[in-house]
């Protein structure tokens, strides 16, 4: 049994999503606050968060970013209609998915499942184990772990998965919508800025070791791709 931590400062919205929740046979904990939220994270080790991004204390945002220095737990961020700029952003942190407030209950249990499936198969997943890159480069995809020459690289799960698949697909011209419905297995139309702002990050760590982060090209009008 699935155990998702809600994490939202408005009694009506949690008591609403409780319930649906342990209607659906999940297991449910609660957090009204940033700081709650990253506490129970660490001590229970939930298997989804739902995280509201106002929050009192430490902001969703700030959260996410916590909790994707050391985690990978699934996360779906429950936003406004109107924080496209937070929701971007969230997507950049690492979130998994987002749904905007007023939200459809089975819309949110669809995407739930979904993303606990998605999870799930990225775990069981193992038809290419270990692949090899520019520069000394090594992907071993069973630890998730990347490295360079030895180096042991420190990669957030969308960086790793970005760079997984483009590895998976050497020097062929990727769009930015299908890094973006790779890497987070939905598709956000319009967002694609954050394939942008991922690939940079991940490009300045490969650089840490060697040239390798020059071998991510960009193809004007269209995305990325490997080369070397």
């Amino acid at each position: 049994m699935a155990r998702i931590l809600i994490v939202d400062d408005e009694t009506a919205v949690t008591d609403l999503l409780a319930y649906n929740l342990r209607k659906a046979h999940y297991q449910v904990l609660i957090a009204t606050d940033g700081a709650t939220a990253l506490q129970l994270a660490e001590k229970e080790s939930p298997d989804l968060i739902l995280l509201d991004l106002m929050l009192p204390q430490i902001d969703g945002l700030d959260v996410c970013r916590e909790l994707r220095k050391t985690s990978e737990i699934p996360i779906i961020m429950i936003t406004a209609l109107g924080e496209e700029t937070d929701r971007v952003v969230g997507l950049e942190l690492g979130a998994d998915d987002y749904i905007c407030k007023p939200f459809s209950v089975r819309e949110l249990m669809a995407r739930i499942k979904a993303v606990l499936r998605r999870t799930s198969n990225r775990e069981k997943a193992g038809e290419i184990n270990l692949m090899t890159g520019p520069n000394g480069l090594r992907m071993d995809d069973n630890s998730r772990t990347v490295s360079i020459r030895g180096n042991l690289l420190t990669l957030t799960r969308l960086e790793f998965d970005l760079l997984y698949f483009l590895l998976k697909h050497p020097g062929q011209a990727l769009s930015r919508e299908r890094l973006l419905q790779e890497a987070w297995g939905f598709d956000f139309p319009g967002e694609t800025r954050a394939v942008d702002s991922a690939i940079k990050r991940l490009r300045a760590k490969l650089r840490t070791f060697s040239e390798a982060g020059e071998w991510i090209e960009t193809v004007r009008g269209i995305g990325y791709r490997l080369r070397w």
